[in-house]
């Protein structure tokens, strides 16, 4: 898994994903239509939490990829934002996007062959003062990271090898009120999680069961997103995103 996501190419996909426009995403492709929803994933994650409280004081957000989501929680925290993944050429885009860098992204059109597109982090209200990226390991946090008000995982679970570790250090991550944000499209493969690691059913069961002592299930929806690979190849998907409140 490591070895993938420090690519040329899943990099550029990500930067493409975090914070192209329509537009630039389905750039020379014949698609139809899509409803502008499925280009905001990184942005409507952040915004299903803001529907249950205002303003969270640290966030952190784990499989931070290439930053948009910890850009996005930027705007509106009242504390620090913590960007951890596990892929250092993501958080090295991610860090330079934050110290206001515009970096080159490769828009594949077919094989190898694309157009180069300057990417930059200029959403309006971030403070990226606010936010602090690093490497880490998702089932394997550092020891002194501390509590945080908001815990944000994006499309991570179905990528780990031992989500079970990971499921089990959330409790102590999230102070007594506070929330997580859990978004997977549970995709279990094998070539990422061994058989025996998966959820033995569905993917919302297995978090009821793993998260049900010390979290309450607040909301479930199906959020879309839509990664391109070239013009004509697109990952059209949804993810389940749900809301959990760290029970008192």
């Amino acid at each position: 898994m490591s070895a993938l996501y420090e690519q040329d190419r899943l990099l550029h996909q990500y930067l493409l994903f975090h914070y192209g426009t329509s537009e630039e995403i389905l750039a020379g492709s014949d698609l139809p239509p899509l409803p502008n929803a499925v280009f905001q994933f990184p942005v409507a994650t952040v915004g299903m939490l803001r529907s249950h409280f205002a303003a969270p004081g640290r966030v952190l957000d784990l499989g931070c990829a290439v930053g948009r989501s910890s850009f996005e929680f930027s705007r509106f925290t009242e504390g620090s934002v913590t960007g951890i993944d596990f892929s250092r050429r993501f958080i090295e885009a991610a860090e330079a996007l934050r110290r206001g860098e515009s970096l080159i992204c490769r828009r594949y059109a077919e094989g190898h062959w694309g157009e180069d597109l300057p990417i930059h982090a200029g959403i309006e209200g971030a403070r990226p003062d606010r936010i602090q990226f690093e490497c880490g390991d998702a089932m394997d946090l550092r020891d002194d990271l501390g509590c945080f008000d908001v815990v944000h995982a994006a499309n991570l679970l179905c990528r780990l090898p031992y989500p079970e570790r990971f499921l089990q250090r959330l409790g102590a991550l999230v102070v007594p009120g506070g929330w997580l944000v859990m978004a997977t499209p549970g995709t279990w493969l094998e070539e990422f999680t061994a058989a025996s690691e998966q959820p033995p059913g569905l993917t919302l069961d297995y978090l009821k069961c793993r998260l049900g002592a010390d979290f309450t299930l607040q909301e479930v929806r199906e959020l879309p997103f839509c990664i391109r690979e070239h013009r004509r190849k697109f990952q059209l998907s949804t993810s389940q995103t749900s809301v959990w409140q760290r029970k008192v």
